[in-house]
């Protein structure tokens, strides 16, 4: 019989930045493999190529650049649209079971973003001329979308790549997605990047028990922020014999492992570059377990930015972003709040450790700038 909400185990603010933290492999850098770390991290959001190898090297211990890229190369890790209908890395194994579950996601957006422009087309008609072109060979978004307003003239070419897009499952072929590669991405099935063509889809319970061991404890509108998905609650209460349940400061209901690591509030957290655009961010409704809502405009831009982020005591303390002249690499720092002595000490050496990982130079001056 489940608790009655009041005699629930309260966790504090605090107990719940330390818990996603430890689980997000940022209280401690971690000894994994880049595709264990992918799949415990339940993929890395990677709308652009740098940030992903960034979030790995903030999570891992001695991780090296060229061990992500061939972790693309070798179809061990693959970048496609999953959660949220976004870029993301993930395992070829969690590719394939999750993207069929995360179809009403991607319909979603299809409507969102296309609707209009693809008013009364035939849009199986579109879809399967779109998989024939690729049963070809791979195409870029752009070529596709040509290819296809050859034949629905009067169309626009975008909303018809964006068919294709949101209906096949499509992986972005390396170089694309591969450190500092800004080409447009190659596109292909992802059945036939992986080379198989049936796999048993994930199940709703199975994404909420991993995204949990991932980002929890968490509400149920925590998974629908991180998934797109819908539907959480009747997933919850299938679950909940097996679930341990909290309750929060403001009297949420927090589901949650019963294994899964929950280190006491009080444990040191050690200062943190977080990547752009980087999952801790991204995967919760209420974001105030490591960001308060007070600094949240100056990391969330109104251009759909999310900055690089300093933590200090595990929470959002800052911005850094690189800048490049003249031979010259420096962090820039913009705080939010006032840190200690021992604070800037800590962050300046995490700032020249990430200089150090992303230099392509031999000769390359670094250097740390705190306005």
């Amino acid at each position: 019989m489940a608790l009655p909400r009041a005699a629930r185990e309260v966790l504090s603010l605090r107990a719940l930045n330390r818990a996603t933290l430890a689980r997000q492999m940022l209280l401690a850098r971690r000894r994994l493999t880049v595709t264990q770390a992918v799949e415990r991290l339940a993929g890395l959001q990677a709308q652009a190529p740098n940030p992903p190898y960034i979030g790995l090297w903030s999570r891992l211990e001695g991780f090296r650049r060229e061990q992500l890229t061939e972790a693309l190369q070798k179809r061990r890790i693959v970048r496609m649209s999953t959660m949220r209908a976004t870029l993301h890395l993930m395992t070829a194994s969690d590719a394939l079971a999750w993207r069929p579950l995360l179809e009403p996601v991607h319909q979603r957006g299809l409507l969102g973003n296309h609707k209009k422009a693809l008013d009364g087309i035939d849009r199986a008609a579109v879809v399967e001329a779109g998989c024939a072109l690729l049963a070809e060979r791979p195409h870029t978004g752009a070529e596709l979308g040509q290819a296809l307003g050859v034949r629905w003239k009067g169309r626009e070419t975008a909303s018809l790549a964006g068919l294709i897009r949101n209906n096949v499952p499509l992986v972005h072929l390396p170089p694309a997605g591969t450190w500092n590669s800004h080409q447009s991405a190659l596109l292909q099935p992802l059945g036939d990047w992986l080379g198989v063509l049936d796999a048993v889809p994930a199940t709703q319970e199975d994404l909420l028990l991993r995204y949990l061991a991932a980002f929890g404890p968490a509400t149920l509108a925590d998974a629908g922020a991180w998934s797109g998905l819908t539907g959480w609650k009747a997933v919850a209460e299938r679950l909940r014999p097996q679930l341990r349940v909290f309750t929060g400061e403001e009297g949420q209901e927090l589901f949650d492992l019963p294994r899964a690591p929950r280190p006491d509030a009080d444990t040191p957290a050690p200062p943190r570059l977080v990547a752009e655009w980087d999952n801790l961010l991204l995967s919760h409704a209420d974001r105030s377990r490591v960001l308060s809502e007070a600094h949240r405009a100056r990391v969330f831009t109104v251009n759909g930015i999310v900055r690089g982020t300093v933590l200090l005591d595990g929470f959002v303390a800052g911005v850094w972003k690189i800048e490049r002249a003249k031979n010259t690499a420096t962090v820039v720092l913009e705080s939010f709040t006032r840190w200690s002595k021992a604070d800037r000490v800590g962050v300046e050496q995490e700032a020249l450790d990430l200089l150090a990982f992303t230099s392509d130079g031999e000769g390359e001056r670094h250097a740390v700038r705190l306005p």
